[in-house]
């Protein structure tokens, strides 16, 4: 992708303000680090409010009579069983059951769902579902928001105090509080917290505000990154891919089970086949010996040295004081405290597999 190409954020002034360093994600240009740097930046969403603008990703709006068949169809999903204002994660699949796409989908009225995609696959999802549309009597409208994120223990105060109140929003619940604005209580990072669709101006409004207080700041991609992985949470293109399937990567949880039975959704059959005979590969958390991280693409061997899997994320865990990563194994080795070898520049380095998540989960369920 030539510079000519990159995607600027609608705030991106903001961010040079601010002294953000940019790095390109996704075909974006995007804020990596702010001058706190990544550990204090990831310390301060766990322990105050990160600010994050993913302003790359892609909100749809998905309305009309066939739109919950429409879902239903491109994903493996009951979208009518959705009561209003939940959110359900979600995927679409090809028909060899292959993750083409983690999404969240929220109901917002009995015809009316909002769908966030990540930013590389967008261009990609809109054209998917816009064609299975011609199918059904529904219509997909791509929306033009900025999409701001909130996490942390103090978001939910921080939005108060910029006269935007959360009190009876639950985890995976989604609402539109003003006129063209969606916020869902939901995240990327383990924590609390937010994620807020909203007009330009609206945004620049908010930011504001939610600067002024003291228990807010940025927080770039890097951070974002090595929150998630504590989280145990998948990033599209490494842990999940359109060659990797739901059951192998953990997430069958995701798939109601009439829905796994009985459902009509696009790799339907395939799924049901690898459930039958059972993935030859799971996902792990994988807890690397000694300070040096393990890096996604890094081979796993066992302790004979044949081939036992691969590193699909990896870096430091500022909040668990130690090198965490996530990769995939064979069947027979998921058991947690199973020793591994991976492969770093030729240095066979010793992790354990794990079970995840490495920081426990904080969402507010109640």
């Amino acid at each position: 992708m030539t510079g000519e190409d990159t995607k600027h954020l609608p705030l991106e002034d903001l961010h040079n303000a601010a002294g953000a360093r940019f790095g390109a994600f996704a075909g974006w240009s995007m804020p990596l680090t702010y001058p706190a740097g990544v550990m204090k930046e990831h310390l301060h969403t766990r322990e105050h409010a990160g600010l994050f603008d993913i302003s790359h990703m892609k909100l749809f709006a998905v309305g009309g009579p066939g739109a919950a068949a429409l879902l239903d169809r491109a994903c493996p999903l009951d979208a009518g069983a959705l009561e209003i204002s939940q959110s359900k994660y979600t995927f679409f699949l090809n028909e060899a059951a292959g993750i083409i796409d983690d999404l969240i989908v929220t109901r917002l009225g009995d015809n009316r769902f909002v769908v966030v995609a990540n930013a590389g696959n967008a261009a990609e999802d809109e054209k998917h579902l816009s064609a299975l549309a011609a199918d059904f009597d529904a219509k997909v409208e791509p929306l033009d928001r900025v999409f701001l994120a909130i996490q942390g223990p103090d978001a939910w105060a921080a939005l108060a105090r910029a006269s935007i109140e959360t009190g009876s929003l639950l985890f995976m619940h989604g609402v539109e509080p003003r006129q063209n604005w969606f916020m869902s209580r939901s995240g990327y990072t383990g924590e609390d917290g937010f994620e807020i669709g909203l007009p330009e101006a609206d945004a620049r409004d908010l930011v504001a505000k939610l600067l002024q207080d003291e228990r807010v700041q940025w927080v770039g991609l890097a951070a974002r990154d090595s929150l998630r992985l504590e989280a145990g949470l998948c990033l599209h293109g490494q842990d999940l891919t359109p060659e990797i399937d739901a059951a192998s990567a953990g997430l069958m949880w995701a798939i109601p089970k009439e829905v796994r039975a009985s459902g009509h959704f696009i790799g339907a059959d395939a799924l049901r086949s690898i459930l039958e005979r059972g993935p030859s590969q799971k996902r792990v958390g994988l807890k690397p010996d000694g300070r040096q991280p393990v890096r996604a693409g890094a081979a796993l061997v066992d302790a004979d040295g044949n081939a036992a899997g691969h590193v699909t994320s990896g870096g430091f865990g500022p909040s668990t004081g130690h090198p965490v990563a996530m990769g995939y194994v064979s069947t027979a080795l998921v058991k947690p405290g199973t020793r591994l070898f991976a492969d770093v520049r030729g240095t066979k380095i010793p992790v354990d597999v794990t079970s995840l998540p490495f920081t426990p989960h904080r969402y507010r369920k109640g």
